[in-house]
């Protein structure tokens, strides 16, 4: 079976690699434009490397992409974190089509951020799925799912890293399988049960210490390593990272009630977060410790004013 890879970054690579090494011939690879005074995608240096066509165009409407493709007489299209439109007659070029890696349980959490918002809003359960994409966004049939538990403790960066990427390659080489095998099912999504939200951005993440303690944890963990949650100390922001949930802390909300060597405790609207990790404005991430020990925050001060 004739592959062509449609993806980027490290999940790209990976799928690619996975492919390659149990002797799938993938016949070309499709990756985003490079950017400017950046190193090459790691997807595109893999395929370089390996000496396979490499095509990035700037938009998939192009008449001239879907011809392209079809020269290459692709039989399947395997799009491993693709962020470009790809219109239907891309997708639908291809014998068996084009099937998708998305980091949700579709039809809940369509979108970009996919993995972001299960844990802000204090999901205890995600997942992956395959899925044929179609013109809609993250709409088209499912062809195979997994789940994963959400821990008290995850975050954005443990839920991917640790489970949904390595579980993901393996998962799209289980789809190519079964599309091998003309097995692979579509079944069609349950729009009663969709849900869809945008890119987590700055503006998402700003911490409300009036909100109960539980709130803010699901926000910080959500939002660790990307895009960061954030409040303000002394007019500047901060943002905060990896942290604990205290059923209890004796202060205003916003008040750092303690600020020892080992982080600081600020109180919320019931409950407090012990802080460990931060990044003042202009700085680098380092221990809560160490911004304690450098003046950062100070018992009696309060986060969040303007």
């Amino acid at each position: 079976m004739r592959i062509v890879i449609n993806g980027q970054q490290a999940f790209g690579k990976a799928v690619l690699e996975s492919l390659i090494e149990r002797g799938d011939n993938v016949v070309a690879v499709y990756c985003a434009p490079d950017k400017p005074g950046r190193p090459a995608d790691p997807l595109k240096q893999a395929a370089v490397e390996r000496g396979l066509p490499v095509h990035q165009p700037a938009s998939f409407k192009d008449p001239a992409v879907l011809d392209t493709l079809r020269a290459l007489e692709p039989d399947l299209c395997v799009m491993a974190y693709v962020v470009l439109l790809v219109p239907e007659s891309v997708l639908y070029a291809p014998t068996h089509g084009t099937i998708q890696y998305h980091p949700s349980l579709l039809p809940r959490h369509r979108g970009p951020s996919s993995i972001n918002w299960p844990i802000i809003q204090g999901e205890t359960g995600t997942g992956l799925s395959i899925f044929w994409p179609d013109k809609g966004l993250d709409t088209g049939p499912v062809l195979l799912q997994k789940e994963i538990a959400i821990g008290p403790d995850d975050t954005l960066g443990s839920i991917y890293f640790d489970s949904l990427f390595p579980m993901g390659v393996a998962a799209m080489i289980e789809a190519v399988d079964l599309v091998k095998s003309g097995a692979a099912p579509k079944i069609a999504q349950d729009e009663t049960q969709a849900t869809y939200e945008g890119w987590c951005r700055k503006e998402d993440v700003a911490i409300d210490w009036s909100r109960p303690a539980a709130e803010v944890h699901n926000l910080i963990r959500g939002a660790n390593p990307q895009p960061g949650a954030w409040t303000t100390w002394n007019g500047k922001m901060l943002q905060i990272y990896d942290c604990v949930r205290l059923a209890a802390a004796d202060g205003a909300p916003g008040e750092v009630t303690e600020a020892t060597a080992a982080g600081f405790t600020v109180a919320a609207g019931s409950g407090g977060i012990h802080v460990k990790r931060v990044r003042a404005e202009g700085d680098q991430k380092m221990p809560a410790g160490d911004f304690v020990a450098a003046g950062g925050v100070k018992p009696g001060g309060v986060l969040g004013e303007r």
